[in-house]
């Protein structure tokens, strides 16, 4: 089955749930997938999609170093399977002539891919599974305005919120 070129098109909020939504839409064409994620994820792949530095590396920034001192390069990452209403991604990492997949789940691995400039991959039949994303309110003002809360939840984000309290 082809795998898909895509790009992260938005994060937005399920207006019934209020879970994050990560919109995935097809570089050449308008097929678009939504994965509902949670929302330490979502503000992983928001923070980098809006160039946001903390002070210390966050967990994914962390993962990508630790590869990064290894020589390992992360090419691609690709969902490749839904089953039970479940997403199953993989990372492709590559050392030297080795290349190996690894088990991923779809929100870590688009976080981990926006950190790398890896190509963001989606299965054929992943998509034909999925329901359209017409059904996921995105029009251009609801985008815009989901683009807008997102800079004011990552602007006001303290990292000691983080932290586990004991």
């Amino acid at each position: 089955m082809a795998s898909i070129p895509m790009y992260v098109h938005a994060i937005t909020l399920d207006p019934e749930s209020n879970s994050p939504i990560l919109i995935l839409k097809e570089l050449e064409g308008e097929r678009t997938l939504p994965i509902w994620i949670g929302l330490l994820e979502a503000t992983a792949i928001a923070t980098e999609m809006e160039k946001i530095e903390f002070v210390r590396p966050m967990t994914h920034d962390l993962a990508v170093n630790l590869l990064a001192s290894l020589d390992v390069q992360i090419p691609r990452i690709e969902v490749s399977a839904l089953k039970d209403n479940t997403y199953y991604a993989f990372i492709t990492l590559k050392q030297g002539d080795r290349v190996v997949k690894v088990d991923a789940r779809p929100s870590d691995a688009v976080a981990i891919a926006l950190r790398t400039d890896a190509a963001i991959l989606v299965d054929e039949a992943v998509l034909r599974k999925t329901r359209p994303v017409s059904q996921v309110n995105l029009s251009r003002e609801s985008l815009s305005n989901e683009r807008r809360k997102w800079k004011e939840i990552l602007e006001d984000l303290d990292p000691d919120s983080f932290k586990y309290k004991i």
